[in-house]
């Protein structure tokens, strides 16, 4: 079984993450369950969402702990505490950030500075989107095509194609790393 993390601000797009993704792993014929976790329920409040996926049903329902993976939306959460120590070694971080992050760890963490690209994409703060092609390329764990149809089926007229734009975008860019 391999888990997401995903740490944003409530209204920043996590759960729709965590759904999106989670719909474009079951369309790779595995089993995937997605959940949020709220702190205070207000706009803007340091939240978090979850993904578990693997070949076999997923029985587990606590919240995760240490992941595979961590999408860290907002990098102001560094302020906070740091996402980097709940992932587990080997893991990867993907942070809409320009800034570079080091891990002291054995994980690859990976700055990707989606809102910007977002922006000059769509003329939108839409970075969950850009991260989710990001993480595309970086875990091999999806394939863009399963993405875009998760986004097809989730999102509804022009939304579609932004998003699939932002996706290709954040997947086009973190391809700069190599593969």
């Amino acid at each position: 079984m391999k888990e997401v993390i995903i740490f944003a601000r409530a209204g920043q797009g996590a759960i729709t993450t965590a759904q999106v993704l989670g719909s474009a792993i079951i369309k790779s014929n595995m089993y995937a369950y997605a959940f949020p976790h709220f702190g205070a329920a207000r706009m803007g409040a340091p939240m978090n969402a979850f993904l578990r996926y693997d070949e076999k049903p997923i029985r587990l329902r606590s919240q995760i702990r240490m992941a595979n993976y961590s999408i860290i939306v907002d990098e102001t959460l560094f302020n906070l505490r740091d996402p980097l120590e709940q992932i587990k070694s080997g893991g990867v971080a993907i942070i809409n950030s320009a800034k570079n992050f080091v891990s002291d760890k054995d994980r690859k963490v990976f700055s990707i500075p989606a809102t910007k690209i977002s922006e000059e994409t769509v003329g939108k703060p839409m970075a969950n989107t850009v991260l989710l092609g990001a993480f595309s390329f970086l875990t091999k764990e999806v394939s863009l095509e399963r993405l875009n149809e998760a986004m097809s089926e989730r999102f509804k007229g022009k939304n579609v194609e932004l998003n699939i734009r932002l996706a290709k975008a954040g997947y086009d860019f973190a391809s700069k790393f190599g593969s």
